[in-house]
């Protein structure tokens, strides 16, 4: 058993001895591309998402040498057919890029370092090899798997960790693809030594063009995890299980973890953030513990046309659409807004819905985080209306009408520079941005389907707030006394029917003509049921 050849179970051991969500099916997926023309996989993560824990998994699984049958027996994998076909059978070579950054004193040889360390490992179990001090990691592979007869499982975690660490240094990336092509380019030789591989990561492979750097590689990713899109996080169902199992509300892990959403899976949380929660028994951010704001900061006060009215929209709980083509693969070939967004996307600090081609911030929690980050930046308006949001609230609850109509009409204009101002959904936008602290208390929902019409906003309570349901209804050249006789004759409380308390009905008017200085276009009636 060695560090970087045949590392052990031991990884997955500790992880089995908390409470493990099975995600050995991923197991299964691999074991039929081993030998395959398929057998390279890449599957890339945010940060967070259990991406070391799959390849610490994988690691103990085929690692011949030791024995994980216990640590496999009660799993989904041990009712696969293939269980005990692959059940440590191989040699495998697990590779920590981030391990080898932070170990390297220049980074400049952090590869030399790191195919030093492994060729020796490779020499010392397999002495009868002709591999020399200088020998190439790929020809190290290739000259074991033939002595032996026998071809290597390859894990690389955090295959990405160069393009992140070592953004500027093309000369180091572009010499560590050259040998990811060498351990990986189809044909004869890499079928002569390697089995299987998978690597893992934040970033999709690297692009040159159009054209990814290693073509031979089936990718799953936050764009399009296809079949594995139920490895990529929590399933509802696990969560579930989870609150029922530790007593904690169901509905208020939705709001902070969940959003994300994929063809194939429809509800998808990000697992961290879950057993966080579990642990501490509190719901909050946990998000900024293991990354900062500043580097969202830095990548939503990039100057790219559109980028600002996109973030501001998200923030509002709207949806953007986004061309995810373009995009590099990399955290600094950008060339226009789509480009940060996609990125966002692979970070985790925003969902895609592929159907749409749309983006949108998934949950509460990443919603706090954009918030941070849109307080260190200079939109001085925006941070304005966001440091007000929490008295707006309280005006509403107070039922003070006048106070709500005069922030609301600070909000409406702090919105004009990046939205239509007389556009209905700029109505929309200030409202639920000028709102943006009530998602602390609310599931907020837009046109609801209540009794016989559609309420525009619905805020619904969490089950530990002690804040009043409110019905929002937003009219434009009309007053607000019409939006309150609205919502009364369409019975919009039907939404609500299962809630117990107070239920504010708030008329929202805008009157988009001028009547002369001073005349005020927002009001607003607040009736309490």
């Amino acid at each position: 058993m060695g560090i970087y050849l045949n590392p052990g179970n031991e990884g997955f051991a500790g992880i089995r001895k908390g409470d493990y969500i099975d995600k050995s099916g991923l197991i299964g997926y691999v074991n039929n591309t081993v030998g395959s023309s398929y057998k390279l996989t890449c599957f890339t993560r945010p940060r967070r998402f259990g991406k070391s824990f799959a390849a610490k998994m994988l690691c103990a699984y085929y690692d011949k040498s030791c024995y994980s049958n216990d640590l496999f027996n009660d799993l989904e994998i041990a009712g696969m057919d293939s269980y005990g076909d692959f059940l440590n059978k191989y040699n495998v070579i697990y590779l920590d890029i981030t391990w080898f950054l932070s170990m390297t004193r220049d980074v400049h040889n952090v590869l030399n370092d790191m195919r030093s360390k492994v060729v020796c490992e490779i020499r010392a179990e397999f002495p009868g090899c002709d591999i020399e001090d200088d020998t190439t990691l790929p020809e190290a592979l290739l000259a074991a798997a033939v002595s032996i007869g026998e071809k290597f499982i390859i894990i690389i975690d955090e295959w990405d960790a160069i393009f992140r660490e070592a953004k500027d240094d093309v000369d180091l990336q572009k010499a560590y693809v050259l040998l990811l092509r060498g351990l990986f380019k189809a044909g004869p030789i890499t079928d002569k030594m390697i089995a299987a591989a998978y690597m893992t990561g934040i970033l999709p492979l690297k692009k040159y063009g159009t054209e990814s750097a290693l073509t031979d590689f089936r990718e799953f990713t936050m764009i399009q995890p296809g079949k594995l899109a139920r490895y990529v996080g929590f399933t509802e169902d696990e969560v579930k299980k989870l609150c029922e199992k530790y007593g904690l509300d169901f509905s208020m892990m939705k709001s902070w973890y969940d959003g994300y959403s994929f063809s194939k899976m429809k509800h998808v949380y990000s697992p961290n953030s879950v057993m966080s929660a579990l642990v501490n028994e509190e719901f909050a951010n946990y998000w900024t513990k293991s990354e900062t704001y500043e580097s969202l900061k830095n990548y939503i006060s990039m100057n790219f046309d559109g980028l600002k009215d996109a973030i501001v929209m998200m923030l509002a709980g709207q949806r953007v659409s986004v061309d995810t083509g373009t995009f590099q693969n990399d955290i600094t070939s950008f060339g226009r807004r789509d480009d940060v967004l996609t990125l966002l996307i692979h970070l985790g600090y925003l969902a895609y819905d592929k159907a749409t081609k749309e983006v949108y911030i998934p949950n509460l929690e990443v919603a706090e985080s954009f918030t941070s980050a849109v307080k260190g930046t200079d939109w001085t308006e925006v941070n304005k209306l966001l440091d007000e949001s929490e008295k707006l609230l309280a005006s509403t609850i107070d039922e003070d009408g006048d106070a709500v109509a005069e922030a609301l009409e600070l909000a409406h204009e702090s919105v004009a520079s990046s939205l239509t101002y007389n556009d209905e959904n700029s109505l929309s936008c200030a409202v639920l941005l000028a709102y943006i602290t009530a998602r602390n208390y609310y599931d907020i929902v837009r046109e609801i389907p209540a009794g016989k019409g559609f309420a525009d906003y619905a805020f619904i309570p969490h089950h530990n707030s002690d804040k009043p349901a409110m019905i929002i209804e937003l009219k434009y050249n009309k007053d607000a006394d019409s939006a309150i006789k609205q919502i009364r004759e369409k019975r919009y409380n039907g939404c609500l029917r299962e809630y117990e308390g107070n239920l504010l009905l708030v008329g929202i008017s805008y009157d988009k003509n001028t009547r002369g200085e001073g005349y005020k276009r927002h009001s607003c009636i607040i009736e309490r049921v």
